[in-house]
């Protein structure tokens, strides 16, 4: 024993935050429907993977995705994993990035390569960010008083398409910065300093808002205020671990 108390869950209501800094955002089941990448996005890469390596392959760019992706596949730990052995090859990446793509995998080159897809999607409006009701103003009001970032699993690219060509129009001009996988773990605590350092401010100025506990979790860690969104449509959360629940943008 090291004499200690045990760690308990603490909410953030015992300091309150008058005017945060910074509005740190996630996407999926917090600003845009799950739906939305599971029932679009997912599904519009992986029909479009093989046509898109076919004729990209040979790009600087996308080189640079399909041999982290072999790095990838030659760490990888599941034993039931297709191997990508040689970044040459792009037609044998598809199986692999199928199999990644089927376990939600954060992996940095599968999102780079899904943001270069949807690009494509996008720039022919073929594909929309679709966002909830009271995101346009909330970002409106948040910009004014502060500034506000998107941290998702995404890449970079991506986020900033989905604000670009959303239901509510072109909405980047609201946003400050984007931060992706690149930045570290959404799950570490170590991230969310990062991010507060790239953004000028204090952990402690920044109010983040998700839907996943231990997201959450590892922002409270760094110093971070934070929010779970309730939207309909996301699993349900058993034990919020102290975190104020919200359910719509329109009172803060």
């Amino acid at each position: 024993m090291n004499g200690r108390p045990p760690k308990t869950h603490l909410s953030d209501k015992s300091a309150p935050l008058k005017a945060p800094k910074v509005f740190l955002l996630d996407v999926e089941g917090t600003v845009a429907p799950m739906s939305l990448v599971y029932e679009q996005l997912f599904p519009y890469a992986r029909m479009h993977f093989e046509r898109y390596l076919q004729g990209h392959s040979g790009e600087q760019g996308v080189m640079n995705d399909l041999a982290a992706l072999a790095e990838e596949s030659a760490n990888e730990t599941d034993a039931t994993a297709p191997k990508f052995t040689n970044p040459d090859y792009w037609d044998e990446a598809l199986p692999y990035l199928n199999w990644l793509m089927d376990r939600d995998r954060k992996s940095t080159a599968l999102k780079s390569l899904q943001g270069r897809i949807w690009k494509i999607g996008f720039e022919r409006d073929e594909l929309k960010g679709t966002l909830f009701p009271d995101v346009p103003a909330a970002l409106e009001r948040w910009s004014s008083a502060g500034q506000v970032a998107i941290y998702s699993s995404g890449s970079v690219a991506a986020q900033m398409l989905l604000f670009r060509h959303s239901n509510f129009g072109d909405l980047t001009d609201r946003i400050s910065g984007y931060f992706d996988t690149r930045t570290g773990p959404k799950t570490a605590a170590s991230s969310y300093e990062s991010i507060a350092n790239a953004m000028d401010c204090r952990p402690q100025e920044i109010m983040f808002f998700s839907d996943a506990v231990r997201e959450l979790d590892a922002a409270r860690d760094a110093g971070c205020h934070t929010r779970i969104v309730m939207r309909e449509g996301n699993a349900p959360v058993d034990d919020a671990h102290g975190h104020r629940k919200i359910k719509s943008f329109d009172l803060l």
